[in-house]
């Protein structure tokens, strides 16, 4: 089961470390390496969330999440993604944003970094979204019951998720945005800026969410008939597969978990620069960590983990919003990519432990009930 799921990333690994030997010997084998690592460490919540959607999805989607999504991956997100911003914001065409990319790594940083208020908005926006929407949802399951029973009976207000959204976007453009963080510690007024990638970012999840979300609910309104048959199925001592996500529902999903994966890569392409600054170093150490991240995905998805752990989307959710307030408090201020992925990991750790417990008093609770039962039947004579 590890090899099958993880065997293509053992294989991007061998291919990505020898790529980078070959590009700049033993220093770019060990900074590859450590990006790898880092990226690994900062999108395991990444791989939660995402195992939760694709669990509802057909194996022919699945695959698709595991081929075209990790090209986009890697490739659009690690690689392609920061020479486009460094065109859009220094006015390049392409053919000018790669060469500088290539063979001007300082003042390439220095044009990324620089862009960063812009992205950790858009970023930050679509991330709180997924977390508010979340929060605000009344869940079979409660975590922290004395946070999400009060902000799911909140939930029931139209729109709250928007104007909190909306809200804390405002508070970010004029607390951070108008000292936002430059290279080399400068400061410049970016309010302007913040706001319009922050609404493009609530817009992007508006659209691509809502579009998902459409199909989603047509989708569990088929499987409320279906049950029926599951049902019959079961009487008759048949077993009865429900339908998985499939065709625009599917699509849709595909193009809002590659969003997700998006908004998640922002944080980790920026933080990637304290590292290195060699783009082709970054995408590789980068790349090899998202293939983790797909393999770690669909490991959760084949093994009924989120099934098993029931908290641990809400630890990863959780994890999402520490992420989407980081984000935004970093248009001003830096904040260690350490202290970014140690406070994601202790949040699903958390859940885990969590969801263990609860495991554990459900078992010796039906145990008990055994017992007592037992006790109950009366013997023959």
């Amino acid at each position: 089961m590890i090899l099958k799921t993880f065997g293509w990333s053992f294989a991007v690994t061998a291919l990505g470390l020898a790529a980078a030997f070959l590009y700049g010997s033993w220093e770019a084998f060990g900074l590859v390496a450590i990006l790898s690592i880092l990226e690994i460490s900062l999108s395991f919540d990444n791989a939660v969330v995402n195992a939760g959607v694709l669990k509802k999805m057909s194996a022919f989607w699945q695959k698709m999440f595991l081929t075209i999504g990790i090209l986009i991956a890697v490739f659009g997100m690690r690689l392609v993604f920061p020479v486009v911003i460094v065109a859009v914001t220094a006015s390049l065409n392409p053919i000018d944003a790669i060469d500088l990319a290539l063979n001007n790594h300082e003042k390439y940083e220095q044009l990324v970094t620089d862009a960063h208020p812009a992205i950790a908005a858009f970023g930050g926006m679509f991330l709180l979204m997924i977390f508010l929407e979340f929060i605000f949802d009344e869940r079979e399951h409660q975590w922290l019951g004395f946070i999400e029973r009060p902000l799911s009976r909140i939930g029931r207000i139209d729109a709250i998720s928007v104007c909190i959204a909306l809200i804390a976007l405002l508070v970010s453009a004029f607390a951070f945005a108008e000292h936002a963080h430059q290279y080399g510690g400068e400061h410049a007024d970016k309010v302007e800026t913040v706001l319009l990638a922050g609404i493009a970012g609530l817009i992007t999840y508006l659209v691509v969410g809502g579009l998902s979300g459409h199909f989603e609910n047509k989708i569990e309104e088929d499987e409320e008939r279906e049950h029926e048959a599951e049902e019959e199925a079961a009487r008759a001592g048949r077993t009865y597969e429900l339908p998985k996500l499939v065709g625009k529902a599917a699509f849709f999903m595909f193009l809002y978990l590659e969003v997700l994966d998006a908004s998640f890569s922002f944080d980790g392409v920026i933080g990637a620069f304290a590292v290195s600054n060699d783009p082709i170093v970054i995408a590789l150490g980068l790349g090899i960590g998202a293939m983790y991240v797909r393999s770690l995905t669909v490991y959760l998805v084949r093994q009924g983990t989120l099934d098993d752990y029931v908290y641990l989307e809400h630890g990863a959710h959780y994890a999402i919003g520490a992420l989407a307030a980081l984000l935004l408090v970093t248009i001003r201020y830096e904040i260690p990519e350490v202290v970014t992925g140690l406070f994601g990991v202790a949040l699903i750790a958390w859940s885990f432990w969590s969801s263990v417990r609860r495991n554990r008093r459900l078992a010796a609770e039906g145990a008990g009930e055994d017992e007592e039962s037992k006790s109950e039947v009366p013997s023959g004579v």
